[in-house]
């Protein structure tokens, strides 16, 4: 039996809330006040008829950083099918938006940009399975357990990936630092639409971006070339949702 520690106040409210994931216990430091999300967490605990037990903070401070004197165990991330998230994606009442990250491998950015992408509905992600981070509870960490609301599949071959999605009449967006794409602000992105964010430092590889229908930037007008990853892409997704309408 494989058990993660999630950790943080928010990321454990948030797989309480999304009830996806098998929680086998919850653990407080001792001491710690149970007012706000604490007492809503503990809250849920109960009601599910989970185990809520208190330990020294020193105890949990050896398990997980940045624990808040919160850690739930857990069954490990439930990912969905890329089929899956097809269909879903088809039954939506909204053009299908999915997200596809190519070999980012940086917790922090994929959390980010999982975050994001749940804020702005969308349908869902697309990992590749090798030399990528999955949904790891660093990732969870980072995405303030919006990740547990979200579908997320992880896939060999990304490439073939995205001529599926082509396949199913979805358009493909790479967003990359090239002053030959077009740019966010000026292209229309409210059909079906994938946007693809390249890995931190190299963006694209060669065949992924050979593979998209058209390539997105975002105008710049300081000294530096490009953005973090995250920031692109939750920009990126931010302006879908903008031409869309709330």
């Amino acid at each position: 039996m494989m058990i993660e520690m999630l950790y943080g106040r928010r990321p454990v409210h948030e797989v309480l809330r999304a009830g996806r994931r098998r929680i086998y216990q919850i653990t407080l430091a001792a001491g710690l006040k149970t007012g706000g999300i604490v007492g809503q967490i503990v809250a849920l605990a109960q009601a599910a008829g989970l185990p809520v037990r208190q330990v020294p903070r020193s105890q949990l401070d050896r398990v997980a950083p940045h624990h808040q004197g919160v850690i739930a165990e857990v069954s490990p991330y439930p990912y969905a099918g890329f089929r899956e998230i097809l269909a879903r994606a088809a039954g939506r009442p909204t053009p299908p938006l999915l997200l596809l990250l190519d070999l980012l491998q940086d917790p922090q950015n994929v959390g980010s940009l999982l975050r994001t992408a749940e804020a702005v509905g969308v349908h869902g992600v697309v990992l590749p399975k090798r030399r990528a981070v999955g949904v790891t509870p660093a990732v969870v960490s980072a995405s303030a357990g919006a990740v547990e609301h979200l579908q997320v599949a992880r896939v060999t071959n990304l490439a073939r990936a995205i001529e599926t999605l082509q396949d199913h009449d979805i358009w493909v967006a790479g967003l990359e630092a090239d002053p030959q794409a077009q740019l966010c602000f000026e292209a229309d992105l409210r059909g079906p639409l994938a946007l693809v964010v390249g890995s931190e430092g190299k963006g694209l590889r060669r065949l992924v971006r050979a593979k998209c229908d058209f390539l997105l930037r975002l105008p710049m007008r300081g000294q530096v070339a490009s953005l973090n990853a995250a920031v692109a892409g939750s920009v990126a997704l931010y302006e879908v949702w903008r031409q869309r309408g709330p």
